[in-house]
């Protein structure tokens, strides 16, 4: 069994440099790589491309790379609470990409599964589809969106075990699995690390051969985006 731990969040991101291409699950700030982030902040690398599903809060997730003007482009479905990004976008300051989020997640599978690209039918006659190829299929029209391509993916789950074989928990299942594999390197960041064989085959999610670094992660915050409560009766 090939183990596949790091000893550290330094260990784990390696090889990251200027220019390159950021895959980073989590849905809102749930389930987001943050140790794995706050390095990336540390490293001050820049001219980044990152997909993700949305940018974090300002001074939180990738609001801190926003912050610190590290990302040139992002790919995401959703501007969400970031007034950072607003701001850089609408000034054209930040090359953003939006997309579709059932899309987003499609494409990082397809990167994921070897596939070249997907057809879809969201964005058909919209701006979305300008400039790229269609087809009909049984006569509903599709548009052709290219698979990802991305040098590094970072991932959070709830446990794993050093063979990097994966367990998520509630909404951090929405983006992280279909990112684990889609890059050339997946880096995992787990809560709770432990022996290959402690985890009941039955509940792993993604197994080992998708990720190539696992680390155990500390000092999560695990912040709300916004709190809802019901008032007092």
């Amino acid at each position: 069994m090939i183990i596949k731990t790091v000893d550290s969040v330094q260990k784990a991101t390696e090889g990251v440099e200027d220019g390159m291409t950021f895959m980073l699950g989590g849905f809102g700030l749930c389930g987001i790589p943050e140790n794995a982030i706050s390095e990336l902040v540390r490293l001050n690398i820049k001219n980044l491309t990152c997909i993700s599903n949305n940018a974090g809060v300002d001074d939180f997730g990738l609001g801190q790379l926003l912050h610190k003007k590290q990302i040139d482009k992002m790919i995401s479905s959703y501007v969400g609470e970031n007034a950072i990004f607003e701001k850089q976008m609408l000034s054209g300051e930040l090359d953003v990409e939006l997309i579709p989020q059932g899309t987003l997640a499609a494409r990082c599978q397809a990167a994921q599964q070897g596939f070249p690209a997907i057809y879809t039918p969201a964005g058909y006659g919209t701006e979305v589809a300008e400039g790229k190829e269609t087809r009909e299929f049984d006569g509903k029209m599709y548009v052709l969106e290219e698979a990802f391509k991305a040098d590094f993916a970072f991932v959070k789950a709830w446990k794993g075990d050093r063979a990097g074989n994966l367990i998520f928990k509630g909404t951090a299942r929405n983006f992280n699995p279909v990112m684990c594999g889609a890059a050339k390197i997946t880096v995992a960041e787990v809560e709770e690390l432990v022996e290959p064989g402690e985890l009941d085959p039955n509940h792993i999610h993604i197994p080992g051969i998708f990720v190539q670094r696992i680390f155990q992660g500390k000092d999560y915050e695990k912040r709300i985006e916004q709190r809802t409560v019901r008032q007092k009766d």
